[in-house]
C-alpha cells in the first residue's frame, strides 16, 4: 500500500511538473517528461518516450485552450503546422520502434541541447 501511494505521489508530481512547464513555456513539457518518467517512475527508454507522448497530449490541449482564449493563436500558422506535426509524430513513433535505444537517447539529448542553445542565442 505504501509503495503504491509513493508511486501515485511520484506520478502526480511528475504530471504537475510537466503540466506547469508546458503551460509556462507553451510547450516543452515532453522534454522534461521523459527524464522524469525514467528517473522518478522507473520506466525504460521506449516506454518513457511513448508515455510522455500520451500524457503530453491532454496537457497540450489544455494549454492550447488557454492560449487560444487569450487570443495568442494564429490560425494561418496553426493548420499547416498541425498537419506537418501530425505526420512527423506518426513517423517519429514508427522510428522509435526501429531505432536502437542508444540512438533514441542521443537524438533526444541533441534535440534538448539544440533547443537550449537556440533559446539563449539572439
Amino acid at each position: 500500500m505504501i509503495k503504491d501511494l509513493k508511486n501515485v505521489a511520484r506520478g502526480v508530481f511528475t504530471g504537475a511538473a510537466v503540466g506547469a512547464a508546458n503551460g509556462i513555456f507553451g510547450g516543452g513539457g515532453g522534454m522534461i517528461a521523459v527524464p522524469l518518467l525514467s528517473g522518478m517512475m522507473g520506466l525504460g527508454g521506449r516506454s518513457a518516450h511513448a508515455t510522455a507522448i500520451l500524457v503530453i497530449a491532454p496537457v497540450c490541449l489544455a494549454s492550447a485552450v488557454v492560449y487560444a482564449a487569450a487570443g495568442y493563436v494564429s490560425l494561418p500558422v496553426t493548420v499547416p503546422a498541425a498537419i506537418g506535426m501530425t505526420a512527423g509524430g506518426a513517423l517519429g513513433a514508427k522510428l522509435l520502434n526501429g531505432l536502437p535505444l542508444t540512438a533514441v537517447k542521443f537524438i533526444f539529448v541533441a534535440a534538448m541541447l539544440a533547443a537550449g542553445i537556440r533559446m539563449v542565442l539572439p
